[in-house]
């Protein structure tokens, strides 16, 4: 006669030996989880349970409020001290300077910008050689798109592109401190 432990485990084998075997085990699994989860609910229709929907979500602020970090307002207008040159002034100044460089030495290309150039972008421009300038002339007057009280952008219309300025005013005097070409 065969004992007990060797018909369990004789059975186990064959059991997990098909694969309706596995099957028949996996769904009994299932079936112990679920039955138990349901022992441990409470009896409470609105708690969660494998088969339910989660509950709707809480609103808690008004969505009609404008909760976004961009601003909406209009930037506030370039200021500018008394006495000094407005930011479309400064651009128009730079930008000819800049494209006025035939016949001429780096430095005295250089000098020609600093006045208008704070001293990082001073500092940027040591060196350069004003041959690699892809304009010649000034075509239009400089776009102003201004970001906050004291940055702007300008756009001015070269012969051969758009020259790109950042100008700063931190203390009211308005420099020019970033260069951009954009050739389409």
């Amino acid at each position: 006669m065969i004992g007990m432990p060797r018909i369990l485990e004789l059975g186990l084998n064959r059991i997990f030996r098909s694969r309706w075997g596995v099957a028949l085990v996996i769904v009994a699994i299932i079936a112990a989880v679920i039955g138990i989860g349901r022992l441990f609910a409470d009896g409470d229709p609105n708690s969660p349970s494998l088969g339910s929907a989660s509950p709707a979500p809480a609103i808690s602020i008004d969505p009609s409020d404008d909760d976004s970090i961009i601003d909406t307002d209009p930037p506030p207008s370039p200021s500018t001290i008394p006495g000094r040159a407005q930011p479309e002034t400064v651009a128009y100044a730079f930008a000819s300077a800049w494209c006025n460089h035939k016949s001429v030495t780096p430095k005295n290309w250089r000098d020609r910008l600093l006045p208008n150039a704070t001293k990082n972008l001073a500092g940027e421009l040591d060196g350069v050689d004003p041959a690699g300038v892809p304009a010649e002339r000034v075509i239009g007057r400089p776009s102003l798109v201004p970001v906050s009280a004291t940055v702007v952008n300008a756009v001015v219309t070269m012969d051969s592109g758009k020259l790109n300025l950042r100008l700063v005013a931190p203390d009211g005097h308005w420099l020019v401190d970033g260069i951009d070409w954009d050739g389409s």
